[in-house]
């Protein structure tokens, strides 16, 4: 590597502050962010869960033959859904979540399942299309203002068909979800079938109908099926702007740490500079005399 003049040097300590600002910036951003979808996931978190406790229960009242949906098949197919980012510089965040997404195609291959893709968010887009996985469905740009409830929809009917047709025998759904407030992992969920709760000898519950039960549980799996997709892309969207505010920190930090390496360096060179015109200096002074 050739010597730097102290005038090169300054240049690099430039753009490093330079680099420092962006990173600052988007740290500050990405908490601004973070406060608002965290708010988003603990709004949704309790009607999530008791959604999916009724229609659990539920199930255990009604004739499984009589709502596929409900039916427990052997495993010969299977779908994942997978939710990532759209935008990178978040570290770890999207290849964790791809990383458990690639342990569960291989679990499954092994076993003879044949695995199909739907993919949300352009990272996984990005990532899958370079493998030989077939992907069934793909959605880019979904988080890039608002989550776009189309594609929640779009991809809840979509599973709800291919396992109503038996074109599946299951679906899973993969994505990063926020743990505290300040930590976050990607999380395996079972999409279709439900899983049933059994009933104990204390359990009393019971149902009536005001309207036809099948349209009733019908309306409810299409409600359960939207919103525990949604649900997931809000715990995804929180954890993206968490671990891109925790990036852009560290990256920060780094820079903050090149600054203060290279300034040093700066001012060795300058000094080195100004002992050799000094030697300059008084070599000529004792050759003039």
């Amino acid at each position: 590597m050739p010597k730097l003049s102290p005038r090169d040097i300054r240049r690099k300590i430039q753009g490093i502050k330079n680099t420092r600002r962006i990173t600052n910036a988007m740290k500050v951003v990405s908490a601004a962010k973070l406060r608002k979808a965290q708010e988003a996931i603990y709004a949704s978190r309790p009607y999530s869960e008791r959604l999916y406790e009724v229609l659990a229960h539920l199930s255990a009242h009604v004739d499984m033959s009589e709502h596929p949906l409900l039916e427990v098949r052997e495993e010969r197919k299977v779908d994942i859904i997978l939710i990532t980012a759209d935008r990178g510089l978040a570290g770890a965040f999207n290849s964790n979540v791809t990383k458990k997404a690639e342990e569960l195609i291989a679990e499954k291959s092994q076993n003879g399942i044949e695995v199909s893709l739907i993919l949300i968010g352009r990272k996984g887009v990005q990532y899958f299309q370079k493998r030989s996985w077939k992907i069934l469905k793909s959605y880019e740009e979904v988080f890039r203002k608002e989550i776009n409830f189309d594609v929640v929809k779009e991809v809840g009917e979509l599973v709800r068909q291919r396992y109503q047709n038996k074109e599946t025998d299951g679906v899973y759904l993969i994505n990063n979800e926020m743990i505290t407030r300040a930590s976050y992992k990607p999380v395996v969920r079972r999409f279709l079938p439900f899983e049933r709760i059994e009933q104990k000898e204390q359990d009393y519950s019971s149902y009536e109908f005001e309207v036809d039960a099948e349209t009733f549980i019908n309306k409810l799996i299409d409600l359960y099926l939207n919103y525990q997709l949604y649900r997931a892309m809000l715990e995804s969207n929180a954890a993206e702007h968490f671990a891109r505010m925790v990036a852009m920190d560290n990256a920060t930090r780094n820079a903050d740490e090149l600054v203060r390496t290279w300034t040093l360096i700066f001012n060795k060179a300058r000094q080195e500079s100004i002992t050799y015109e000094l030697v300059d200096i008084v070599n000529a002074v004792e050759a003039m005399k």
